[in-house]
C-alpha cells in the first residue's frame, strides 16, 4: 500500500492518464480531483525484491552505487513538486533539490537523457562517454549515450553511429512546452534530422511527460516523426532506435545477477530480437537492486517491436529490424510519404527491485487504455 501527500491509502493498482486528448474516462474513478493537464500517476508499481533472482544479485562485492549530482538519497512515493531549470546547453527537472533527469540538446550527434536518476539517487545509465569511464568500467560502443533516440538506416544514412562525415545528425531546434508540475512535469522539443549536405530529411516533436513519483518514476515519450518535401525510407537493420546503456553494473555479462526478461518469460539473450509488448532489465547497483521497464504503447509504429536489447547493456525498442533478428534477406523497411508522419510511443517505468511480472502487466493496460 502506498500513502500519498494527500493521506489517501492506494491499493496497488496503476494509474496513467493525461486530461486532454490523452484522457480515458473509463479510468476517471482512479483520479484524484486536483490532477493537472497532462499528468502522470504511476501509483503502486512496487517493484518489490522478492524473487529467489532479485535475491541472488545481491554480492555484498558490488561497488557503491553511483549518484546522480544533487540527486535526493531518501525513496518515498513523492518528494515533491517537479520543475525544470533550463540553461544554453539542456534543460534539467528538479525535485526536492535533486536531479530527476537532463535533456541534453547536443551529446555527440543527437539529443540525449542524462543524467537518469532511479530510486534513492543512483544513476540507471552508464557514465562514458560524456564523462571518462570509471576503474573497471566499460568504454565501448560511444555512440550509446544514456539514453537516446535514433535509427542506423535512414534515407541509406547511419544515424546510430556518430561518423561526423558519412553520418546523419539530430539538431535541437526550440523547446516548445516546459511544464512544471506537483504531479507531472512536460516536455515538449522539436529537432531536425540531417543528411551529411544539411539536408533536412525528417522534423521531429518529442514530449517527455515525468511523474512526481520517485519510485516508480514514470517517464513517458510521445515522438512524432514527419517527413518534409521527399519519402523518408527507415531501413531494416538491428541498429535502432529507442535506446538506453543501463549502468555496467546491471548488465548481464557483469555476472553480478544482473536479468533481461521479456513478456513471454524469455531471459538475457534469447529476449533478443524478439517481439514483445514490455521488456524489463534489472539488477544490482551497490547493495541495491534497481530496473528500468520499457512499455510500448499499441499506438506506436510496428507494435509490438523487437528489441535490440543486449547482455553487456544496451537496451533498444526497434520497430523497423527484421532480419539481423531472425535471418534471410532484409525486408523492404518502411517509407514514411512524404508530409505524413510516424508516431513512435513508450513508457518507462524506473523501479527498485526485480522485476514483477504482474506489476508491470498491469501498468501496460492502464498505458494501453489511456
Amino acid at each position: 500500500m502506498i500513502i500519498y501527500g494527500d493521506g489517501q491509502c492506494l491499493t496497488p493498482t496503476v494509474v496513467l492518464t493525461f486530461n486532454n486528448h490523452f484522457a480515458n474516462p473509463r479510468m476517471n474513478h482512479f483520479i484524484a480531483s486536483n490532477v493537472r493537464n497532462y499528468s502522470l500517476l504511476c501509483v503502486g508499481v512496487c517493484m518489490l525484491a522478492t524473487s529467489s533472482v532479485a535475491q541472488e544479485a545481491q554480492p555484498a562485492t558490488v561497488p557503491a552505487p553511483p549518484t546522480v549530482p544533487g540527486s535526493a538519497v531518501t525513496m518515498s512515493a513523492v518528494l515533491g513538486p517537479l520543475a525544470w531549470v533550463s540553461d544554453a546547453a539542456g534543460v534539467s527537472l528538479r525535485q526536492a533539490d535533486a536531479t530527476v533527469l537532463r535533456y541534453e540538446f547536443s551529446s555527440g550527434t543527437k539529443p540525449i537523457v542524462y543524467p537518469l536518476a532511479g530510486p534513492g539517487g543512483i544513476a540507471m545509465t552508464r557514465d562514458y562517454p560524456m564523462q571518462p569511464a570509471s576503474a573497471g568500467g566499460t568504454n565501448d560502443h560511444p555512440h550509446h549515450r544514456s539514453l537516446w533516440f535514433t535509427h542506423g538506416e535512414v534515407n541509406g544514412v547511419d544515424f546510430w553511429l556518430e561518423d561526423p562525415k558519412k553520418g546523419g545528425r539530430i539538431v535541437h531546434r526550440d523547446v516548445v512546452q516546459q511544464t512544471d508540475g506537483d504531479d507531472s512535469a512536460v516536455l515538449e522539443t522539436t529537432a531536425d534530422w540531417l543528411m551529411p549536405d544539411d539536408q533536412i530529411v525528417l522534423t521531429e516533436n518529442r514530449k517527455m511527460i515525468v511523474s512526481a513519483t520517485a519510485n516508480p518514476r514514470g517517464i513517458e515519450f510521445v515522438i512524432d516523426l514527419t517527413a518534409g518535401d521527399q519519402p523518408v525510407h527507415f531501413g531494416d537493420t538491428k541498429e535502432g532506435s529507442f535506446g538506453l546503456r543501463m549502468a555496467d553494473s546491471i548488465a548481464v555479462d557483469a555476472k553480478l545477477g544482473g536479468v533481461i526478461l521479456n513478456e513471454h518469460g524469455q531471459h538475457n539473450g534469447d529476449a533478443w530480437g524478439q517481439r514483445s509488448r514490455w521488456v524489463d532489465y534489472s539488477g544490482p547497483i551497490g547493495n541495491t537492486i534497481a530496473g528500468v521497464t520499457i512499455l510500448e504503447h499499441p499506438d506506436s509504429h510496428g507494435h509490438p517491436c523487437r528489441w535490440h536489447v543486449r547482455t553487456y547493456g544496451l537496451f533498444a525498442a526497434n520497430p523497423f529490424g527484421e532480419h539481423h533478428f531472425v535471418g534471410g534477406e532484409p525486408t523492404a523497411g518502411y517509407t514514411l510519404a512524404v508530409g505524413q508522419t510516424l508516431h513512435l510511443h513508450y513508457l518507462l517505468l524506473i523501479h527498485d527491485g526485480a522485476a514483477n511480472v504482474e506489476e508491470i502487466e498491469a501498468a501496460w493496460q492502464s498505458l494501453a487504455t489511456h
